[in-house]
């Protein structure tokens, strides 16, 4: 996973320093030189994101959050990569963010980094692999001591012999397209141990 950009980006910048190019030339190279570097960069954090999920103790039940407050804050992280995904169209998403009002005074416990980083992985995988004009929508119920928050969308689906592999790492249903959206292949395994963190379930239809 690695390897990939880095040998594209080794092999640009020998490009650059034995060939003469012209100025756009150059820019173009840097441009795709940039993309390679934050594409690893990426890589490397969500490494990092796992490697600490899986060293560190577990969240502490004594510490409590404002739901409304996450809820708010994945929503603006929605509409921001909403607007990255589009910049070069005049499409859109339908991006629908449900809480009932019961639920806007309650706190979540745990870890308000690691729930907002697994809320946000699900939501942003919604939008990256649902074509242009299709509907996300993100809902929330209460049952019990338990939130759940759930990620409706209407990509073209994942073929049910998938499923039980899906939160491993690297691995892709179709390892194209994840690239295409610039997916690291560890979105879900760092939802899953969150979620395990914080004695919660993940269940993917």
């Amino acid at each position: 996973e690695i390897r990939t950009p880095l040998t594209v980006l080794v092999g640009f910048v020998e490009t650059l320093q034995n060939l003469k190019l012209s100025e756009v030339e150059i820019q173009d190279f840097l441009m795709l030189m940039s993309q390679q570097a934050l594409r690893m960069q990426t890589l490397v954090q969500d490494l990092l994101t796992l490697s600490q999920l899986e060293g560190s103790p577990f969240p502490s039940e004594s510490e409590w959050h404002d739901f409304d407050t996450l809820w708010q804050n994945c929503y603006n992280e929605a509409n921001g990569l909403m607007h990255v995904l589009h910049q070069k169209d005049d499409s859109t998403h339908t991006l629908q963010f449900d809480l009932p009002e019961e639920l806007q005074a309650h706190q979540i416990s745990g870890s308000l980094e690691e729930i907002k980083s697994a809320f946000t992985n699900l939501v942003s995988n919604a939008l990256r692999y649902t074509p242009s004009s299709g509907a996300v929508k993100v809902f929330c119920s209460h049952k019990n001591d338990y939130f759940e928050f759930s990620v409706k969308d209407t990509g073209v689906g994942i073929s049910p012999e998938h499923l039980p592999r899906l939160t491993e790492r690297f691995y892709r249903v179709d390892r194209s397209r994840s690239r295409d959206t610039g997916g690291t292949g560890l979105g879900l395994a760092i939802v899953k141990h969150v979620v395990q963190r914080h004695g919660g379930h993940l269940r993917i239809e």
